[in-house]
């Protein structure tokens, strides 16, 4: 797959992100925070690369590199396509368990370079209205969580009562 164009600084039409649920059932995310404006959530991942044999592979690589962190089994549960400068950008959302996190491990040049803003590592209990209350994006991401959050955790294998 052609990485082309540019999508929050990673380059690519192309992205892989995923609904990363931990043991607790809590949704592990990326509050994003940029001079000027509101902080919002979006979900780990990034940009397909030429060099990813699939999107299920970047999102394993964009995993050890935004998180420090591995999962287990993800499965591909949601596609949103919008306009960009390239055409049509998509987004192959993948489901699968936390497997491990190290913050320290966390690699990419976003990270040391602080006009790009911060990229903190957050957790959202799935169980109640936290998740409804963030400024999840892309919002169709967000709808078809609380639509599915039951559906989710089972596929990730983790439980939320």
């Amino acid at each position: 797959m052609a990485a082309t164009g540019t999508v929050d600084g990673d380059s690519g039409t192309t992205r892989a992100r995923v609904i990363l649920i931990d043991d607790l059932g809590r949704f592990v995310l990326i509050k994003r925070t940029k001079p000027g404006q509101a902080p919002y959530w979006t979900a780990p991942g990034g940009g397909v690369e030429d060099t990813d044999a699939s999107a299920k592979a970047a999102l394993y690589r964009e995993l050890a590199e935004e998180l420090g962190a591995e999962a287990t089994d993800a499965s591909q549960v949601f596609l949103f396509s919008s306009p960009s400068d390239a055409g049509v950008a998509v987004q192959h959302f993948f489901v699968a368990r936390l497997a491990s996190l190290d913050e320290s491990a966390r690699s990419g040049p976003k990270f040391g370079d602080p006009s790009r803003g911060g990229y903190e590592l957050d957790r959202v209990d799935l169980r109640g209205d936290d998740l409804a209350s963030i400024d999840l994006k892309p919002t169709a991401v967000k709808a078809f969580i609380l639509g599915n959050r039951e559906a989710l955790a089972v596929e990730a294998g983790t439980v939320v009562g």
